[in-house]
């Protein structure tokens, strides 16, 4: 199996060398730069955090001016992205990085508040060049349907390992993805013990799965949406839903009860 492992992991890597995406946060070794764009990066497509990670940068161009910001504006600049409690993570990581320093490896990345041990461990990669496997979904489906080890077994000795972390997030993103393996495009066909025969889950049936519209997340995010940007929230949002949102979000530090009202934190 070893030889199979080097053989398909020296494939990919080259692959990724012809082709990977030119992605901007792959464009630096910035602790910063590159904790915003995992965190922005959290169940949101590549295409949509391209231009916000760029503004956002543009913005608060260290973790020391982002520590510095108003709750509201990075609230607000986060708006669109989902889960806006992953901003004021980000902040609070960043006030812990702005008085303390970087931790130099994902153990001391882990500390920070808010940060996984994915978030963490891509960090230390590809800021520091860490020997260490960032393992999210993609690379998970990859070790699985390749069946030549798992995450860490798979990552190389040297100091290509950041590059494959990148390599086998690309592959899971673009070839071999969930519901639709392109086994005639991936590099590791040749070793791959799945290559043509991926077994593809079935989907949810249709009417079992709740709306988004109809979720509170949907109604957190409608409130976090229109305080930011002065408007009142819809008046179809039903009040007993808002009210809850709002508990919600105050339980969140998002936002506060005012003698006006509601308002973002500050």
């Amino acid at each position: 199996m070893s030889a199979d492992r080097e053989a398909a992991r020296d494939a990919v890597l080259a692959w990724y060398d012809e082709v990977a995406r030119d992605l901007p946060w792959r464009r630096t070794d910035d602790p910063y730069a590159i904790l915003v764009s995992e965190v922005m990066l959290q169940q949101t497509q590549v295409s949509r955090v391209v231009p916000r990670f760029e503004a956002w940068i543009d913005r608060w161009p260290t973790a020391a001016a982002l520590a510095a910001a108003e709750r509201r504006d990075v609230l607000g600049a986060w708006v669109g992205l989902g889960y806006n409690s992953r901003a004021v993570r980000l902040q609070d990581a960043c006030v812990v990085v702005a008085r303390d320093g970087w931790p130099a490896d994902a153990r001391g990345l882990r500390a920070l508040p808010g940060i996984g041990p994915y978030t963490a461990a891509a960090v230390a990669s590809f800021a520091f060049g860490e020997r260490v496997a960032a393992v999210d979904t993609n690379v998970v489906r990859i070790s699985e349907r390749l069946g030549l080890g798992g995450p860490d077994e798979l990552l190389p000795d040297d100091d290509r390992a950041p590059t494959w972390n990148q390599a086998a997030m690309e592959l899971g993103a673009v070839v071999c993805r969930s519901r639709a393996a392109d086994c005639p495009r991936c590099p590791a066909a040749r070793w791959c013990r799945s290559a043509g025969r991926v077994v593809v889950p079935p989907r949810a049936a249709r009417g079992t799965r709740e709306r988004f519209e109809d979720s509170d997340r949907y109604v957190r995010g409608r409130i976090v949406a229109s305080l930011a940007n002065g408007e009142p929230w819809p008046d179809a949002l039903d009040a007993a839903r808002v009210e809850r949102a709002v508990d919600a979000l105050v339980r969140d530090g998002l936002v506060e009860r005012t003698p006006d009202g509601v308002a973002l934190c500050g």
